[in-house]
């Protein structure tokens, strides 16, 4: 019933409140514009824009057409991208690390998913650990994982430093036990932690135990322990703490993609590429 086209200029129109600037964000001459609402406003038998010399305003009707507007353009771009974009079909099983949750990552598969919307994207967020296993028993087609800084298998997207994280008010005592929030062995958070404590004659406790990052997170919130975590991945109201608590310096780590070689092989390049292409956004 109505002409997306028409809706189009609308959405422009009423953001804008000006013709002139609907006209240049759309690369129309104004008077098409002001064709276009003409006939919009006609398919609706309403009037939609009330107009003075002054300003551009909406009427009730224009309002409401407005949000109708916005809804019939998500569903026509969404159809447009799913009949029009890529022909690529299959099921593709990703695991993520968790903490890697809080990067642009989800962003970066929300578009991969529009950009190949025949494509099955089953995700599945864990350990690196874990996921590294399931890979290799066949379960999963590529992982986004972490992993010991020099590791050769899969491709490197990028390296950070591992950082002693806490609380901004976190104090410790020299001769006390470093009270360390901890994911479950196999980490390798918790072994460089532990072997950087034990390397230095420090003694540590683990005060709190976690099995995602929420709850890392959460815990080192409440002072209860330090946790360690990539450096770009530290949270604006927690802190680096290692030098101001004099801990010992952590090693590098790696955030690679590692493939099932006998994966179907179009997705996963696809979804590699994605990533790849991105890994600059990949911080907080």
């Amino acid at each position: 019933m109505f002409d997306p086209a028409l809706l189009r200029t609308f959405v422009a129109l009423a953001e804008t409140r000006s013709f002139t600037h609907a006209a240049t964000r759309l690369q129309l001459s104004q008077p098409t514009v002001s064709q276009q609402i003409r006939r919009l406003e006609h398919a609706a038998g309403r009037v939609l824009v009330a107009r003075d010399t002054r300003a551009v305003g909406l009427t009730d009707n224009g309002e409401a057409m407005l949000g109708f507007a916005r809804s019939i353009l998500a569903a026509h771009d969404q159809a447009a991208s799913y009949f029009t974009g890529s022909a690529m079909r299959g099921r593709l099983r990703f695991g993520s690390a968790d903490d890697l949750a809080l990067t642009q990552l989800p962003q970066i598969l929300r578009d991969f998913r529009q950009l190949y919307p025949q494509i099955n994207l089953e995700l599945t967020v864990s350990q690196s650990g874990t996921l590294t296993r399931r890979l290799q028993a066949g379960q999963l087609d590529l992982v986004f994982v972490k992993r010991e800084a020099g590791d050769t298998a899969g491709r490197l997207v990028r390296r950070d430093r591992m950082a002693w994280v806490a609380h901004r008010d976190m104090n410790l005592d020299g001769t006390a036990p470093v009270p360390l929030i901890a994911y479950p062995s196999p980490s390798l958070s918790r072994t460089a932690a532990i072997a950087a404590l034990e390397e230095a004659g420090r003694t540590w406790r683990i005060t709190c135990n976690v099995r995602e990052v929420n709850g890392a997170l959460a815990a080192a919130r409440a002072g209860i322990g330090i946790v360690v975590l990539p450096q770009t991945l530290i949270p604006g109201d927690l802190a680096a703490v290692g030098e101001s608590l004099g801990l010992p310096a952590l090693g590098d780590i790696d955030f690679a993609l590692v493939d099932n070689p006998s994966a179907a092989r179009e997705p996963v390049e696809a979804l590699m590429t994605a990533i790849l292409t991105r890994s600059g956004n990949l911080q907080r």
